[in-house]
């Protein structure tokens, strides 16, 4: 049966979407996943080194691994330990990790969910309410590259009332193991090569990539009439499929005035979207990222049938049939 992960909040924090922007204010968004973890106050919980079950085969980084049953009675509290130590970039609360997992029962050692399969990486950001607390507080401080066990109690997992879809009892301990890929933050920029901007008619884009806004320069004249989708920063990972969702930093302008109606550069925060829902609200969007490489930085002109047309936000400075600009840089994509 196919399914959202197990480990994602209803409406994680940090997230702005498209659906509802022309005012320069985020939207948050209205995603729904299940099982929604409850948010608590408390304090941080304490970790222990173990025990945790062997891993039996698929030790490498990136392979699906094989994990014994529970050795005995879990720890009440959280067990982490790092299989696998990896150098890049140090995970931290808030932060988004793109990672492949395996969860399974201590008890049993039926898998209930894991991402190997699916060949596609999970991309979920560690906050209160955004993910369980077992990943948020057992993946904080380690680094991408790295391969992460733990084992999670149920006060740190569903909770007392588990999620039978799944067949977690509110007993259950679970034991996880995950490969960090990747991390990112509202710092985070694409990474690619730059790419010539020679077309006199479009405008130009900054190749910065410090996390900040890349200035955007609209020529005084006409837009086009189609749509435009180019690279300013050619990534080299994989091409964004139609049915996926998308993890970046962008801004959207007014070709007209040349003002910003919404952006995440420098807000402290990144957008995660489904482009199939994107196709809803700005077509031309979903559009253009569609086929794009992860990495990159691309250039989208959306022209008003492809955009809002006669029907813009209400309040902002989108007008009727007006032509909008976007730059996003595609972070990750699961």
């Amino acid at each position: 049966m196919r399914r959202r992960s197990l480990l994602l909040a209803a409406v994680p924090a940090g997230l702005v979407t498209l659906a509802a922007c022309g005012d320069g204010k985020s939207a948050s968004s209205k995603a729904s996943a299940s099982p929604s973890p409850s948010v608590s106050s408390a304090p941080p919980p304490k970790i222990v080194e173990g025990p945790l079950p062997a891993i039996t085969a698929g030790a490498k980084f990136g392979e699906k691994p094989t994990v014994a049953k529970g050795p005995g009675e879990p720890s009440t509290n959280l067990a982490v330990k790092t299989v696998i130590a990896g150098s890049g970039g140090t995970v931290a609360e808030n932060d988004f990790v793109q990672a492949n997992y395996l969860g399974q029962i201590w008890d049993t050692a039926k898998v209930f969910d894991n991402s190997y399969d699916k060949k596609r990486p999970l991309v979920l950001q560690l906050a209160a309410g955004g993910v369980i607390d077992g990943w948020r507080y057992g993946l904080a401080g380690k680094k991408a590259g790295s391969r992460v066990q733990i084992a999670v109690p149920p006060s740190l997992g569903y909770g007392k009332e588990g999620e039978p879809q799944a067949g977690i009892k509110g007993t259950d301990t679970l034991v996880f193991v995950i490969d960090v890929i990747d991390v990112f933050n509202s710092k985070s920029s694409a990474k690619g090569k730059p790419v010539a901007q020679s077309d006199a008619s479009l405008p130009t884009v900054a190749t910065n990539t410090d996390g900040g806004v890349p200035k955007v320069t609209v020529p005084k004249a006409a837009p086009p009439k189609k749509l435009v989708s180019t690279y300013v920063l050619e990534g080299d990972g994989p091409e964004l499929k139609a049915d996926q969702t998308v993890l970046c930093q962008f801004q959207g302008l007014v070709w007209d005035s040349g003002k910003t109606f919404q952006r995440t550069y420098g807000s402290g925060r990144l957008s995660q979207f489904a482009l199939a829902q994107m196709q809803q609200a700005v077509k031309g969007l979903a559009d253009g990222l569609t086929g794009k490489k992860v990495g990159s930085r691309v250039l989208i002109v959306v022209p008003p049938e492809l955009g809002y047309g006669d029907t813009p936000p209400s309040g902002g400075i989108i007008k009727k049939g007006a032509t909008l600009v976007f730059t996003v840089d595609i972070l990750a994509a699961m």
